[in-house]
């Protein structure tokens, strides 16, 4: 450094590399330099030509970083600072920007096309460190403003992912939202949609301005396949987005999908930043936040939301703001404390006595309306907003403390209660039936409970009172008339009698006085029943849609609530042949899908019921309306579950055997078995065609059910078939179900459980390749499976056959494993035709197989392939590959002495002239990987610290250093770009 206290070009560059040096002295010695001089022109040679050392280097060297941070910020210093809004615009105007802002600016836009690309990717890092390093209101000249856009643009298209990355980043101010046809934007959403890397997906995400026009695909990167873009996703949306700029059905899709992510670091971001920044915009407000969510259509949803804000409040703040928040899922949270939260919830809940009043009065003054009175909008949305109280009110009983005998026996009463008014909603049968069996723990006595008010509701008891008989009735009080004039003159004839000592008709009379009187007695009794209505009781039998599928609904949950081992008694038999059986002809759909429902679930608890009504099931899944048909489909897959196909051979044979067996029949008794069996077999069979047209269904739920009730067959071994696991795997990948959610999730999740739970799972993919692959290559132009990846399909069912991806891996690594059946499978297939197009997709997935150390395997590989005559190029590579595999370093050495292609002569047919023909292919002492490895060097290639190799040596397996060793080795490792100068000058 000169007296002066300035720098030269040279020793500043090399002061730069070390992280301690103030770059800021540095910055203002050089820039005092520069300002002296009259010709800028030498200098901005020489920075440059220095600049230029670091740029030739693409890894991330610390010294490298230092001098591209120390030129931005050299750059950025010569920058104008803004002038205020009351100056002079004419000024402003006449100013252009600096001279070497606009020298380097235009170094690194001529250095944007160099063919390497560490030169590609330092030039955009630049451009992103000046355009970041100017003040927020700077400005700079249009023309240069247009030639940065260009060259970014070109740049984020480029090859290498890090210098996508710098690039996204360096448009971050050349953005403008509210131009609709801003080609900054667009390519930030087209990069968003179609980029492969990760890093730059979370490059564009972290920079992108918010707006109508980008809203849509920040939200779709919440569904993304990397953990890291997702998180970062849910961070943006809580810094830049505002709750009110979301539809309810964005809020409620984000916090499903947040709040159940497979990721833990995900849904913390959503409980620690999402809904923390949605509280604070409403003012911390969570009442306002639940309107702001479609809670009665998504309760479940709205329930989660609260309890991952309380999961971060104190006991103390919970108790505090208990009023404002929403009682169930407050209560259910603190239920969730244990012992804990016994205390709190003595503070917010009533005893259960207190509150089942309080359910018992709100539920009875639940209106019910008339059809008329649906018509009117605003008394039904009335309606279904008690009605959703109501069962936020019923879901809090589970909180209540029923410990106590007499609060559970009112509780317990006033469930039965409501249970057996007419007036209770059938949307609350099924929950208050479910509340009501949770306090009765004996599976006897719920039954016994259950059957008396669907009597009770089915047949209610009536008082029926006689009519009246009006000319009856005259006649009746004409008679008591008489006998009274005839007792008054019987009594006046019995004084007259004792006056005039007439003793015996005194005694007469008297006699006949007491005949009238009871006669009198017996007429007034006759009148007073007559008058009364009569205390008859009458019992009529309700059939009507809505008492029918409230009874149906009660049986279900009764039946969904007791235990499989408890047996079907007399009360449940009698439901069945009285309320389930006749339901199930019934007209009304609603009433015969939970007729299906009950029989469906009572066929569980008994295997005679189930093997009865089996093929009763099997009619109405294929002849019922949808709904319907999925309701039997779910019991007929549920029974074979439970019970195994040898209930249908069972069934077969209750159908089949003679009523007695005569001894003269005994002989035949072999022959009916085996007619039997292949009954049994042939309604097995039916059922899968049955399922398997099922699947091509054009009713996506029922295409759905089918295919997780197969995956649960298969899963837990009652059905291993390869057809059918191909027909999952065709469907998995099926255009048609790309929509279908559920089943992608279903079938994907079963995939994955299936192979690795057993080597016979994995035996029965392996034998399921060949039918898949054959289907995909056979598919017409027209059918939607042309459209699937055939070898993205193969690498899926390679990688599901994999020895090192079971459970309980085989500990001898000499054992015969899978893929070595798959590789003779493929080159079997490969001999029949080896000019056929799959040939070079079934090379390929040879080289990527693990095979096992089995000699005579090994053997039978070579010898196949000795007889495989291929003229591919990439199929030859791929080959060879594979045979490097099965060839030890012995045998090497042996076959390097022979040809290892040998160019044949077809000439016989007249078919091909100079076919290869592969003996036994190992050139050198060539490293083949293993497909796990390759597979993880082709996700090192697409990661952002991606090199072309000139830098970065080649990673091996190492034990870790310890900390004190890493530094000293990083000590010693550190690129120091003086050398480089200094022999350049020396050079020069």
């Amino acid at each position: 450094m000169t007296a002066d206290n300035e720098m030269d070009i040279k020793e500043a560059f090399q002061r730069a590399q070390k992280g301690h040096n103030n770059k800021a002295k540095l910055v203002a010695s050089l820039k005092s330099r520069y300002n002296k001089l009259e010709d800028k022109t030498l200098f901005h040679e020489e920075f440059v030509h220095c600049l230029k050392y670091a740029m030739i280097v693409y890894k991330r060297e610390p010294a490298v970083e230092n001098v591209i941070e120390f030129v931005a910020r050299f750059a950025t210093s010569f920058q104008s600072p803004p002038k205020a809004e009351e100056e002079d615009q004419e000024e402003e105007e006449d100013e252009d920007d600096h001279p070497f802002l606009s020298f380097i600016f235009n170094f690194l836009l001529e250095s944007h096309k160099a063919n390497s690309h560490a030169v590609r990717f330092r030039a955009c890092q630049l451009i992103n460190k000046l355009l970041g390093s100017m003040a927020e209101n700077a400005q700079i000249d249009d023309d240069l403003f247009d030639h940065i856009h260009q060259a970014m643009l070109v740049r984020v298209t480029d090859k290498f992912p890090n210098v996508r990355i710098q690039a996204a980043l360096a448009m971050t101010r050349l953005q403008q939202p509210k131009d609709p046809d801003c080609p900054t934007i667009n390519a930030y959403m087209l990069i968003l949609d179609n980029d492969s890397n990760a890093e730059v997906r979370r490059a564009v995400l972290s920079c992108i301005a918010m707006s109508p026009q980008t809203l849509p695909k920040v939200l779709k990167r919440t569904r993304d396949i990397k953990e890291n873009v997702r998180k970062l996703a849910y961070q943006v949306l809580a810094d830049k987005v505002h709750i009110r700029a979301l539809t309810i059905a964005q809020r409620v899709s984000l916090l499903q999908q947040g709040l159940h992510d497979i990721s833990e670091s995900v849904r913390e971001v959503v409980c620690t930043c999402l809904l923390p920044a949605w509280l604070g915009r409403l003012d911390g407000n969570i009442i306002e936040m639940l309107h702001r969510l479609d809670v009665e259509n998504c309760a479940q949803t709205a329930l989660e939301t609260l309890r991952a804000i309380f999961k971060y409040k104190t006991n103390e703040e919970i108790l505090q703001d208990r009023v404002q928040l929403d009682s169930r899922a407050l209560c259910e949270f603190i239920k969730a404390k244990g012992d804990e939260g016994d205390e709190m919830l003595e503070q917010v809940l009533p005893d259960a006595a207190t509150y089942a009043d309080y359910l018992y009065g709100y539920l009875r003054a639940v209106p019910v309306l008339s059809e008329e009175q649906r018509a009117d909008f605003s008394q039904l949305e009335l309606v279904m907003t008690r009605e959703f109280i109501s069962q936020q009110l019923i879901y809090l009983i589970r909180c209540l403390d029923t410990n106590e005998e007499g609060g559970r026996k009112r509780v317990l009463a006033v469930l039965q209660e409501m249970l057996a008014l007419p007036q209770t909603t059938s949307s609350l049968v099924s929950l208050l039936t479910e509340k009501m069996l949770t306090l009765i723990p004996d599976d006897h006595r719920r039954i016994q409970i259950v059957a008396e008010i669907i009597s009770d509701v089915r047949e209610p008891i009536m008082e029926a009172s006689m009519p009246v008989d009006e000319n009856e009735s005259r006649r009746q009080q004409i008679q008591l008339a008489e006998v009274k004039v005839r007792i008054m003159e019987a009594k006046q004839t019995l004084e007259d009698c004792i006056t005039a000592q007439e003793f015996s008709r005194a005694a007469e009379l008297k006699d006949s006085i007491t005949e009238l009187e009871n006669r009198r007695n017996q007429i007034v009794q006759e009148i007073a029943q007559s008058s009364q209505p009569a205390d008859k009781e009458s019992c009529t039998e309700k059939n009507d849609p809505d008492t029918l599928l409230r009874c149906l609904t009660m049986c279900a949950e009764l039946l969904k609530q007791i235990s499989l081992k408890t047996r079907i008694g007399p009360t449940i038999s009698a439901l069945m042949s009285s309320l389930v059986l006749p339901s199930i002809a019934n007209s009304h759909p609603a009433v015969r899908n939970m007729a299906v429902v009950c029989l469906g679930t009572c066929t569980l608890h008994s295997k005679d019921l189930a093997k009865t009504h089996m093929v009763l099931l099997l009619q109405i899944a294929q002849l019922d309306e949808v709904k319907i048909r999925i309701s039997a489909l779910r019991a007929i897959i549920d029974l074979l579950l439970t019970f195994g196909f040898q209930l249908l051979s069972e069934t077969a044979a209750s159908q089949t055997a003679p009523p007695t067996q005569s001894p003269d029949r005994q002989e035949d008794a072999p022959a009916v078995a085996n007619e039997n069996q292949e009954l049994s077999e042939d309604t097995a069979q039916s059922i899968l065609v049955m399922l398997s047209e099922f699947l091509d269904s054009e009713v996506s739920d029922l295409r759905t059910e089918t295919a997780e009730g197969l995956a649960k067959l298969m899963y837990t071994g009652r059905i291993s078939s390869a057809k059918m696991l191909s027909r999952l795997v065709l469907l998995w990948y099926n255009p048609v179900t790309e929509d279908d959610t559920h089943l992608r999730h279903c079938l994907g999740v079963f995939f994955q459980l299936y192979a690795r739970e057993s080597r016979a799972h994995q035996e029965v993919v392996e034998e399921s390749f060949l039918l898949t692959v054959r289907t995909l290559m056979n598919a017409p132009a027209t059918s939607p499976l042309a459209e699937v990846d055939v070898s993205n399909v193969v690498e899926l069912l390679v990688e599901l056959t994999r020895p090192s991806v079971l459970i309980k891996p085989s500990a001898k690594t000499e054992e015969v494993c899978v893929h070595d059946y798959l590789a003779v499978r493929i080159c079997g297939e490969m001999l029949k035709d080896p000019t056929a197009p799959e040939v070079r997709l079934y090379a390929k997935t040879l080289s990527n197989l693990e095979l096992s150390r089995e000699e005579t395997v090994r053997k039978d590989l070579q010898t196949l392939l000795q007889e495989l005559v291929v003229k591919d190029r990439v199929c030859l590579r791929a080959l060879e590959k594979m045979l490097c595999q099965l060839v030890n370093s012995r045998e090497q050495a042996k076959l390097l002495s022979s040809s290892a292609l040998q160019p044949l002569d077809v000439n016989a047919d007249g078919t091909y002239a100079n076919v290869l023909i592969i003996v036994f292919v190992c050139t050198g002492q060539r490293k083949v990987s293993t497909a796990k490895g390759a597979r993880k060097q082709s996700r090192r290639a697409e990661s952002s610290d991606e090199s072309d190799g000139e830098n970065v040596p080649e990673s091996v397996h190492m034990v870790r250093p310890s900390r004190r060793a890493k530094t000293a080795a990083l000590e010693k490792t550190k690129m120091d770009l003086s050398k480089l100068i200094n022999q350049e000058a020396n050079v020069s």
